[in-house]
């Protein structure tokens, strides 16, 4: 299974709308909140690669009032 960690921007006092959406997403494992440099961080699962690309890049980069993303790739068999 491919996992990533999605740490998020967004815009000020928009985070609970946004953690709401991300919770609706299909392939989003968990969603918190944090502090410091990110506001949101995320954990995506999918079967495939290819689905994980498509589901960070379509429907998470497109959730409105998200600024930036950073994406880290979780190496399989290291978890």
């Amino acid at each position: 299974m491919a996992t990533a960690y999605v740490l998020i921007n967004c815009e000020l006092g928009s985070e609970e709308a946004v953690i709401s959406e991300l919770k609706s997403i299909e392939g989003v494992a968990e969603v918190h909140g944090t502090f410091g440099a990110y506001d949101i961080l995320a954990k995506v699962k999918s079967d495939k690669v290819e689905a994980l690309r498509e589901t960070i890049t379509w429907k998470i980069r497109k959730i409105p009032k998200i600024r930036s993303t950073l994406t880290l790739m979780g190496i399989e068999g290291q978890e």
